[in-house]
């Protein structure tokens, strides 16, 4: 994943670029101002399901947590199920 952090000044000199990568490219912008991070444009997902809220669909569609899949599972099945069943 590459995620590219630039100011709110670059981003209003070149959003229809900006969104363009985002769009066609998957790639992930952070805005922020002073080096401190203020918000993040990813891809609207293409898949929808109205069933659920619009961060649900864009956290499990987007591909916004494609960064984790190669992290390692640290929890078992039944640690969750201890947990949240």
């Amino acid at each position: 994943m590459n995620i590219k952090t630039i100011s709110t000044t670059k981003v209003r000199a070149n959003i229809s670029e900006i969104i363009e990568r985002v769009k066609n490219h998957d790639e992930i912008f952070v805005f922020g101002r002073r080096n401190k991070p203020e918000a993040v444009l990813v891809k609207f997902p293409d898949t929808y399901n109205p069933r659920f809220s619009d961060i649900t669909n864009i956290n499990a569609y987007s591909k916004s947590f494609d960064f984790l899949k190669d992290e390692p599972d640290i929890y078992s099945f039944s640690d969750m199920k201890k947990k949240h069943a």
